[in-house]
């Protein structure tokens, strides 16, 4: 295949997996990461770590900090990032932990970029099953943003250029996502998930991430290598 594809990348579990995935399909990725104000920025040097890793040849870091419109407790320390809850409350409702339109602004620099390097195709390592209510990681969002970057660019209106974008990890569970990146050799051991860690950056345990993240090892059988804060 070897069509060029501009894959958001953030050094976490899923979209580590993603380059993986995407890699083992001959795409030829450009990742974008995004340095954001975003309280667990470690995500920004294991990002770096991955791409070397997979030899990915063009990476951008971009700054975009979303600071300034708060709202979220991933973007300001006002706001406590929720720890302790149960399966059934990380289900119901948009937790603090969502940064309004996150996804719609990450996607929406992917796409310039992809405009420019005449790549059509984007990925982003959304899901929809093991995550904590976030309206922007549904089936519907991903085909809305589809809709809206065959309207909203050049090469979409006046070349006849039709975008994809590419969510494989949707519709899987966090242990069938762990599964897949076992069969392609992923270390995640060198991958980050918690919303709140420490100055070392070892892992909280207790967030909803990181609480998802344990789950998937348990049920996919696989020893969590993730450093976590003692007590």
């Amino acid at each position: 295949m070897n069509r060029p594809a501009v894959l958001l990348l953030s050094g976490g579990l899923d979209s580590t997996t993603l380059l993986a995935h995407a890699l083992s399909q001959h795409w030829q990725v450009s990742a974008l990461t995004f340095s954001y104000g975003q309280r667990h920025a470690s995500e920004v040097s294991r990002a770096r770590a991955v791409a070397r890793q997979y030899g990915v040849t063009r990476h951008v870091v971009a700054e975009l900090d979303l600071r300034p419109f708060g709202g979220s407790a991933l973007t300001t320390t006002d706001i406590a990032v929720p720890k302790d809850r149960s399966p059934e409350a990380m289900q119901t409702g948009v937790p603090v932990t969502y940064v309004p339109a996150r996804n719609t602004i990450f996607l929406s620099s992917a796409l310039a970029w992809a405009e420019v390097l005449g790549a059509h195709d984007l990925f982003i390592g959304v899901n929809a099953l093991d995550y904590s209510g976030y309206p922007d990681c549904r089936p519907e969002f991903i085909a809305a943003f589809e809709q809206l970057a065959n309207l909203a660019t050049r090469a979409g209106t006046e070349d006849g250029v039709r975008y994809t974008v590419h969510a494989p990890l949707m519709t899987m569970s966090k242990a069938e996502i762990i599964t897949l990146g076992m069969s392609l050799g992923v270390d995640y051991s060198t991958t980050t998930s918690c919303y709140d860690p420490d100055p070392s950056g070892a892992a909280c345990g207790r967030c909803d991430a990181c609480q998802l993240r344990k789950k998937g090892f348990a049920e996919a059988g696989v020893a969590d290598p993730t450093r976590y804060a003692a007590g």
